[in-house]
Formats: C-alpha cells, sequence, structure tokens
C-alpha cells in the first residue's frame, strides 16, 4: 500500500521550509519501518523508490510547482530511472534523503535522490521525470515559465548526458 500517512506528514513537516532554488538541495529524514522490510530483513527495493516519492513530492512543492499544478491542472510521471543500492538498510533506520534537479533537456526534469545513513549513501537513483497536461508531456521551459523561474537549470551533468544516450539506444516498444 503506498504510504500516504507518511507523504502526508513529509508535506506537514515541510510546509514553512523555504522556496527551493533550482539548484537547491531538499533534505528529509525518514525511518525504515517493519512494513518496509523484505523477507531478508531489510528495506524492499521497491520500498526504497516509494519513498523516494515522498522526497520528490516535497521538494516539487518547494520549487512551486504544487501551485503550478493546480492552476493548469498537470500532473508528474516517472519516465525512467536508474537505481543503485550500495547498503542495506536495516529496520529503524534513520534515513537522510536528498533531493536535486540534476538538470533539464527541451522535455523532462532529472532529478537525483539519495538516501543517506551514518555517512554514507545506501541508494542513489537518477529520474527522469515530467510534468504532464492531458497525457502528454509539457515542454520543460513552459514549466519554468509557469514557476516564475529566470534563474537557469542546472547543467546536466555528463554521466547524465551519457545515461541518456545510453537509455535513447533501448529499443521501444520492447522487442518480443
Amino acid at each position: 500500500m503506498y504510504p500516504f500517512v507518511r507523504l502526508a506528514w513529509q508535506l506537514w513537516r515541510h510546509r514553512n521550509d523555504p522556496p527551493l532554488a533550482l539548484d537547491g538541495v531538499h533534505v528529509s529524514h525518514h525511518r525504515c519501518l517493519p512494513w518496509d522490510l523484505d523477507g531478508f530483513g531489510e528495506m524492499n527495493n521497491g520500498r526504497v523508490l516509494t519513498l523516494f516519492d515522498l522526497g520528490r513530492f516535497t521538494s516539487a512543492r518547494r520549487f512551486g510547482l504544487g501551485a503550478a499544478m493546480r492552476r493548469h491542472r498537470w500532473g508528474l510521471a516517472v519516465a525512467g530511472s536508474s537505481v543503485r543500492y550500495r547498503r542495506r538498510i536495516l529496520p529503524m533506520a534513520r534515513i537522510e534523503m536528498r533531493t536535486r534537479l540534476a538538470g533539464t533537456d527541451h522535455r523532462f526534469f532529472y532529478i537525483l535522490q539519495e538516501m543517506w545513513i551514518g555517512g554514507e549513501c545506501a541508494a542513489q537513483a537518477l529520474l527522469r521525470t515530467a510534468v504532464t497536461e492531458r497525457g502528454r508531456s509539457i515542454p520543460s521551459a513552459r514549466v519554468l515559465e509557469a514557476l516564475g523561474r529566470t534563474e537557469p537549470p542546472p547543467p546536466l551533468p555528463a554521466w547524465v548526458e551519457a545515461w541518456i544516450a545510453a537509455d535513447a539506444q533501448r529499443p521501444w516498444p520492447p522487442l518480443p
């Protein structure tokens, strides 16, 4: 089940945080709860992705996207991701999540998220995300304009550009 209560808590907890610059980092804190565990007694890899949702929703609101979404009746979509799992997340571990905009291209926003435990990165995700209207992605420039953002987004790191290029080589739709 989706952690709606945790999402509500995160939105409430960060309701008075200052707006986030396009190159800013949103930091939130979480716990690995018993219902987050898999059969090996560690956080389930799918739950890691679900908890990353909480960081994206909260940071999106701090960017001003929440108000723009309501005003324009926009939605959000994840169009691709790459995740590294490097350290087990054990029960009751205190997790510091960091969420930031890695950059944009003409169509997508690339979000970088990390889970840190005791000074070590346990998981990192790169997500290709889109703002949508009537089921179609909206150009990034239009979204930034609606947010009243005049500062340029961070430039895409070379490794993110390489990931974009590599992912473009994958056949779609998948071959039978």
